[in-house]
């Protein structure tokens, strides 16, 4: 029986496989921007949700949490955070007065500011070991297998 390689972490048949190496590089993003996020008081969900809001705001919960494909038990949580931390508010819709809508308020607008800050240098710690010129065309390449377009959503 042949010793496994020092650190090795997959077996030699899955190493080299573009679904493995794609799931590394991934779990090595989350946890950089998780860590700078954490730096803030933030979790991923709380920034993602920050800024969706932002994004389509004021926005009814319901519609928030299909935006972000979270569960409604899930968004309301994260709300609850978020509201509690003085970064969002939630009042009744103005359109449908039966649902919250859902602002940003200064504050959520700053802390929105700092990790979104804290995301970028985290990712381009992720990126670092690309020069310049490489970068662009990776994340094309990454864009065009993961089937995202270069808005964010569906690739067209």
């Amino acid at each position: 029986m042949r010793p496994m390689a020092e650190k090795a972490t997959a077996p030699s048949r899955i190493r080299p496989l573009p679904s493995w190496l794609l799931g590394r590089a991934a779990a090595r993003g989350r946890s950089l921007v998780a860590d700078a996020l954490a730096g803030h008081g933030m979790k991923m969900w709380h920034h993602v949700v920050l800024a969706a809001v932002e994004d389509l705001e004021p926005v009814a919960q319901a519609d928030l949490g299909r935006a972000v494909a979270l569960d409604p038990k899930d968004l309301v949580g994260i709300l609850n955070d978020l509201q509690d931390a003085s970064l969002l508010v939630r009042a009744p819709d103005p359109k449908d007065r039966r649902k919250n809508a859902v602002s940003l308020t200064a504050a959520g607008r700053r802390r929105l500011e700092e990790c979104t800050a804290a995301g970028d240098r985290a990712n381009a710690e992720l990126l670092a070991p690309l020069t310049p010129d490489e970068r662009s065309p990776f994340l094309d390449m990454l864009r065009r297998v993961g089937g995202v377009g270069p808005g964010g959503g569906p690739a067209g």
